[in-house]
Protein backbone atom coordinates (compact mmCIF):
# COMPACT_ATOMS: atom_id res chain seq x y z
CA UNK A 1 0.00 0.00 0.00
CA UNK A 2 1.28 3.36 -1.05
CA UNK A 3 1.65 6.02 1.81
CA UNK A 4 0.33 9.36 0.97
CA UNK A 5 3.21 11.66 0.72
CA UNK A 6 2.66 14.44 3.46
CA UNK A 7 3.92 17.91 3.28
CA UNK A 8 6.55 18.91 5.07
CA UNK A 9 6.25 19.65 8.93
CA UNK A 10 7.24 23.11 8.92
CA UNK A 11 4.65 24.34 6.23
CA UNK A 12 1.75 22.30 8.46
CA UNK A 13 2.65 24.30 11.05
CA UNK A 14 2.47 27.67 9.09
CA UNK A 15 -0.94 26.19 7.62
CA UNK A 16 -2.35 25.38 11.39
CA UNK A 17 -1.08 28.78 12.43
CA UNK A 18 -2.85 30.49 9.91
CA UNK A 19 -5.99 28.17 10.25
CA UNK A 20 -5.99 29.23 13.44
CA UNK A 21 -6.15 32.60 13.18
CA UNK A 22 -7.58 33.74 9.49
CA UNK A 23 -5.09 35.75 9.07
CA UNK A 24 -1.40 35.20 6.75
CA UNK A 25 -0.38 38.51 8.90
CA UNK A 26 -0.87 37.37 12.33
CA UNK A 27 0.26 34.05 11.71
CA UNK A 28 3.59 35.46 10.50
CA UNK A 29 3.65 37.60 13.79
CA UNK A 30 3.16 34.73 15.85
CA UNK A 31 5.76 32.24 13.96
CA UNK A 32 8.02 35.41 13.70
CA UNK A 33 8.66 34.97 10.42
CA UNK A 34 7.73 37.43 7.14
CA UNK A 35 4.34 37.08 5.26
CA UNK A 36 5.79 35.99 2.27
CA UNK A 37 7.35 33.14 3.94
CA UNK A 38 4.13 31.89 5.09
CA UNK A 39 2.51 32.36 1.75
CA UNK A 40 5.27 30.23 0.27
CA UNK A 41 4.50 27.34 2.77
CA UNK A 42 0.72 27.63 1.81
CA UNK A 43 1.55 27.00 -2.03
CA UNK A 44 4.09 23.87 -1.25
CA UNK A 45 1.20 22.17 0.76
CA UNK A 46 -1.34 22.91 -1.92
CA UNK A 47 1.22 21.79 -4.46
CA UNK A 48 1.96 18.66 -2.31
CA UNK A 49 -2.26 18.03 -1.96
CA UNK A 50 -2.89 19.49 -5.73
CA UNK A 51 -5.98 21.50 -3.91
CA UNK A 52 -6.38 25.23 -2.70
CA UNK A 53 -6.68 25.00 1.86
CA UNK A 54 -7.70 29.06 1.94
CA UNK A 55 -9.61 31.33 -0.33
CA UNK A 56 -8.53 34.99 -0.11
CA UNK A 57 -10.94 37.81 -0.57
CA UNK A 58 -11.77 41.38 0.00
CA UNK A 59 -13.56 39.80 3.29
CA UNK A 60 -10.37 38.04 4.27
CA UNK A 61 -9.13 34.29 3.94
CA UNK A 62 -11.46 31.39 5.04
CA UNK A 63 -10.77 27.87 4.49
CA UNK A 64 -11.95 25.34 1.63
CA UNK A 65 -13.40 22.52 2.16
CA UNK A 66 -10.32 20.44 1.96
CA UNK A 67 -8.72 23.34 4.23
CA UNK A 68 -11.19 22.31 6.91
CA UNK A 69 -10.40 18.63 6.61
CA UNK A 70 -6.22 19.51 7.22
CA UNK A 71 -7.03 21.68 9.84
CA UNK A 72 -9.05 19.04 11.69
CA UNK A 73 -5.71 16.76 11.60
CA UNK A 74 -3.77 19.40 12.57
CA UNK A 75 -5.42 20.16 15.35
CA UNK A 76 -5.30 16.84 16.49
CA UNK A 77 -1.96 16.16 15.88
CA UNK A 78 -0.08 19.12 16.99
CA UNK A 79 -2.66 19.03 20.11
CA UNK A 80 -0.96 15.56 20.52
CA UNK A 81 2.35 16.66 20.03
CA UNK A 82 2.15 19.09 22.66
CA UNK A 83 1.09 16.70 25.47
CA UNK A 84 3.73 14.39 24.36
CA UNK A 85 6.37 17.40 25.18
CA UNK A 86 4.81 18.00 28.24
CA UNK A 87 4.76 14.86 29.37
CA UNK A 88 8.55 14.54 28.40
CA UNK A 89 8.98 17.64 30.37
CA UNK A 90 6.98 16.77 33.53
CA UNK A 91 8.96 13.18 33.37
CA UNK A 92 12.17 15.15 33.56
CA UNK A 93 11.33 17.58 36.59
CA UNK A 94 11.06 16.47 40.69
CA UNK A 95 7.91 14.82 42.09
CA UNK A 96 5.65 18.26 42.73
CA UNK A 97 3.38 17.61 45.74
CA UNK A 98 0.81 19.89 46.27
CA UNK A 99 -1.38 20.09 49.35
CA UNK A 100 -4.04 22.03 50.77
CA UNK A 101 -4.77 22.23 54.27
CA UNK A 102 -5.99 25.05 57.40
CA UNK A 103 -3.11 27.94 58.10
CA UNK A 104 -3.81 26.84 61.73
CA UNK A 105 -2.60 23.17 61.05
CA UNK A 106 -0.28 24.24 58.30
CA UNK A 107 1.88 27.28 60.68
CA UNK A 108 1.42 24.89 64.53
CA UNK A 109 1.80 21.48 63.23
CA UNK A 110 3.30 21.18 59.36
CA UNK A 111 6.28 23.47 58.94
CA UNK A 112 7.53 22.86 61.94
CA UNK A 113 8.20 18.98 60.56
CA UNK A 114 8.83 19.45 56.70
CA UNK A 115 12.50 19.69 57.47
CA UNK A 116 12.17 16.10 58.17
CA UNK A 117 10.33 15.18 55.64
CA UNK A 118 12.79 16.69 52.70
CA UNK A 119 15.58 14.71 54.50
CA UNK A 120 13.36 11.20 53.71
CA UNK A 121 12.48 12.41 50.35
CA UNK A 122 14.83 15.06 48.78
CA UNK A 123 13.44 14.47 45.33
CA UNK A 124 9.46 15.49 46.16
CA UNK A 125 8.88 19.19 45.66
CA UNK A 126 6.22 20.59 48.23
CA UNK A 127 3.75 22.86 46.87
CA UNK A 128 1.45 23.90 50.37
CA UNK A 129 -1.63 26.28 49.75
CA UNK A 130 -4.04 27.57 52.62
CA UNK A 131 -7.98 28.10 52.21
CA UNK A 132 -10.79 28.38 54.47
CA UNK A 133 -12.87 27.11 51.91
CA UNK A 134 -13.27 23.35 50.75
CA UNK A 135 -10.92 22.83 47.50
CA UNK A 136 -12.81 20.51 44.87
CA UNK A 137 -10.01 17.81 44.70
CA UNK A 138 -12.04 16.63 41.27
CA UNK A 139 -10.54 19.68 39.70
CA UNK A 140 -6.86 18.65 40.35
CA UNK A 141 -5.67 21.36 41.46
CA UNK A 142 -4.09 20.14 44.18
CA UNK A 143 -3.47 16.41 45.11
CA UNK A 144 -4.21 16.14 48.63
CA UNK A 145 -5.97 17.60 51.59
CA UNK A 146 -6.08 17.43 55.09
CA UNK A 147 -9.24 18.27 56.77
CA UNK A 148 -10.59 19.18 59.84
CA UNK A 149 -14.14 16.80 60.26
CA UNK A 150 -16.18 14.83 62.15
CA UNK A 151 -16.61 11.95 59.39
CA UNK A 152 -15.24 11.33 56.19
CA UNK A 153 -15.44 11.80 52.88
CA UNK A 154 -17.16 9.17 50.76
CA UNK A 155 -16.47 9.73 47.53
CA UNK A 156 -12.48 10.22 48.41
CA UNK A 157 -9.57 7.86 49.61
CA UNK A 158 -9.47 9.20 53.52
CA UNK A 159 -6.75 8.10 56.00
CA UNK A 160 -7.78 9.19 59.70
CA UNK A 161 -4.64 10.77 61.06
CA UNK A 162 -5.65 12.05 64.73
CA UNK A 163 -8.99 12.28 66.72
CA UNK A 164 -8.16 15.77 68.46
CA UNK A 165 -9.32 17.09 71.89
CA UNK A 166 -9.57 20.67 73.15
CA UNK A 167 -7.96 21.67 76.35
CA UNK A 168 -7.47 25.12 78.53
CA UNK A 169 -3.52 25.92 77.18
CA UNK A 170 -2.07 28.77 79.37
CA UNK A 171 1.61 30.43 79.58
CA UNK A 172 3.66 29.24 83.27
CA UNK A 173 3.67 32.75 84.27
CA UNK A 174 0.07 32.82 84.59
CA UNK A 175 0.02 29.92 87.46
CA UNK A 176 -3.20 29.14 86.54
CA UNK A 177 -3.52 25.69 88.53
CA UNK A 178 -7.37 25.19 89.54
CA UNK A 179 -10.76 25.76 87.52
CA UNK A 180 -11.38 28.82 89.97
CA UNK A 181 -7.98 30.61 88.89
CA UNK A 182 -10.02 30.98 85.63
CA UNK A 183 -11.90 33.62 86.96
CA UNK A 184 -8.44 35.79 87.31
CA UNK A 185 -7.51 35.32 84.27
CA UNK A 186 -8.57 37.16 80.52
CA UNK A 187 -10.47 33.89 78.63
CA UNK A 188 -9.54 34.17 74.89
CA UNK A 189 -12.00 33.28 72.93
CA UNK A 190 -12.00 31.77 69.14
CA UNK A 191 -14.71 32.64 67.06
CA UNK A 192 -15.86 31.27 63.33
CA UNK A 193 -15.08 27.54 64.33
CA UNK A 194 -17.48 25.03 62.50
CA UNK A 195 -16.19 21.68 63.45
CA UNK A 196 -16.89 20.22 65.50
CA UNK A 197 -20.90 20.76 65.70
CA UNK A 198 -20.40 20.89 69.88
CA UNK A 199 -18.18 24.02 69.51
CA UNK A 200 -15.41 23.69 72.11
CA UNK A 201 -16.22 27.34 73.56
CA UNK A 202 -16.06 28.64 77.43
CA UNK A 203 -19.67 27.50 78.01
CA UNK A 204 -19.12 24.25 76.63
CA UNK A 205 -16.52 23.82 78.89
CA UNK A 206 -18.54 25.73 81.62
CA UNK A 207 -21.39 23.48 81.38
CA UNK A 208 -19.02 20.42 81.63
CA UNK A 209 -16.53 21.06 84.20
CA UNK A 210 -17.22 25.19 85.66
CA UNK A 211 -16.39 26.94 87.61
CA UNK A 212 -20.08 27.53 87.66
CA UNK A 213 -19.34 31.22 88.21
CA UNK A 214 -17.17 31.73 85.04
CA UNK A 215 -17.95 35.06 82.84
CA UNK A 216 -18.23 32.96 79.54
CA UNK A 217 -19.40 36.35 77.82
CA UNK A 218 -15.82 38.38 78.80
CA UNK A 219 -12.07 38.75 77.17
CA UNK A 220 -10.52 38.84 74.14
CA UNK A 221 -12.13 37.30 70.33
CA UNK A 222 -9.96 35.95 67.85
CA UNK A 223 -10.89 34.67 64.12
CA UNK A 224 -7.44 32.79 64.00
CA UNK A 225 -6.62 30.15 66.36
CA UNK A 226 -2.66 30.60 65.71
CA UNK A 227 -3.31 34.43 66.86
CA UNK A 228 -5.03 32.97 70.26
CA UNK A 229 -2.36 30.65 71.06
CA UNK A 230 0.44 33.53 70.29
CA UNK A 231 -1.37 35.92 72.85
CA UNK A 232 -1.37 32.84 75.15
CA UNK A 233 2.45 32.35 74.98
CA UNK A 234 2.80 35.95 75.53
CA UNK A 235 0.61 35.67 79.21
CA UNK A 236 -2.22 37.87 77.82
CA UNK A 237 -4.69 34.76 78.88
CA UNK A 238 -6.26 31.37 78.52
CA UNK A 239 -7.50 29.60 75.65
CA UNK A 240 -9.38 26.28 74.83
CA UNK A 241 -7.32 25.16 72.12
CA UNK A 242 -6.66 21.94 69.75
CA UNK A 243 -4.29 19.64 71.66
CA UNK A 244 -2.61 18.68 68.06
CA UNK A 245 -1.90 22.55 67.42
CA UNK A 246 -0.64 23.35 70.97
CA UNK A 247 1.49 20.35 71.19
CA UNK A 248 4.66 21.35 70.17
CA UNK A 249 4.52 24.75 72.36
CA UNK A 250 3.55 22.24 75.20
CA UNK A 251 6.48 20.40 74.32
CA UNK A 252 8.58 23.93 74.35
CA UNK A 253 7.57 24.56 77.95
CA UNK A 254 6.04 28.20 76.82
CA UNK A 255 2.33 26.92 77.01
CA UNK A 256 1.09 23.97 80.06
CA UNK A 257 -2.49 22.44 80.00
CA UNK A 258 -3.27 22.68 83.85
CA UNK A 259 -6.26 20.20 83.50
CA UNK A 260 -6.69 16.86 82.47
CA UNK A 261 -9.98 17.38 81.08
CA UNK A 262 -11.04 18.57 77.79
CA UNK A 263 -13.52 18.64 75.21
CA UNK A 264 -14.33 16.40 72.16
CA UNK A 265 -13.26 17.74 68.83
CA UNK A 266 -13.24 16.73 65.16
CA UNK A 267 -10.56 14.46 63.30
CA UNK A 268 -7.69 15.52 60.91
CA UNK A 269 -8.10 13.06 57.58
CA UNK A 270 -5.99 13.34 54.92
CA UNK A 271 -7.78 12.62 51.59
CA UNK A 272 -7.09 12.48 47.71
CA UNK A 273 -8.73 11.25 44.74
CA UNK A 274 -9.13 7.00 44.66
CA UNK A 275 -7.05 7.28 41.48
CA UNK A 276 -4.23 8.62 42.76
CA UNK A 277 -3.98 7.36 46.13
CA UNK A 278 -1.33 4.97 45.82
CA UNK A 279 0.82 7.74 43.73
CA UNK A 280 4.53 7.18 44.17
CA UNK A 281 4.89 10.44 46.02
CA UNK A 282 1.25 10.30 47.25
CA UNK A 283 2.14 7.09 49.19
CA UNK A 284 5.25 8.91 50.53
CA UNK A 285 3.55 11.68 51.63
CA UNK A 286 0.97 9.71 53.39
CA UNK A 287 3.24 7.31 55.14
CA UNK A 288 5.56 9.76 56.32
CA UNK A 289 2.65 12.13 58.15
CA UNK A 290 0.63 8.87 59.73
CA UNK A 291 4.25 7.72 61.15
CA UNK A 292 4.82 11.73 62.88
CA UNK A 293 1.24 11.41 64.11
CA UNK A 294 1.91 8.04 65.50
CA UNK A 295 4.66 10.65 67.89
CA UNK A 296 1.96 13.34 68.90
CA UNK A 297 0.10 12.26 72.40
CA UNK A 298 -2.99 10.46 72.55
CA UNK A 299 -5.96 12.33 71.65
CA UNK A 300 -8.04 10.63 74.08
CA UNK A 301 -7.95 11.54 77.85
CA UNK A 302 -10.98 9.53 78.83
CA UNK A 303 -13.34 12.60 79.39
Amino acid sequence: MKLSRLPPLGALRAFHCVAMLLSFKQAAQQLNVSATAISHQIRLIESTLECRVFERNAQGVRLTDAGKLLYAGTQAAFSALETSVNNIERARRPPTLTITTTSNFLTNWLVPRLADFKARFPHIDLHLHTSVEKVDLTQRTVDVAIRYRETPEDELHNTLLYEDRFAVVASPALAVHTLNDLNHVTLFHVENRHVPAASPDWQHWKTRYGPADLMVGKGLFFSDETHALQAAVAGQGVVIASKLLAEDLIKRQMLVMPFGCSLPGANYYLVTMKDTAERPDVTAFREWIVGAMRGTPASHDGN
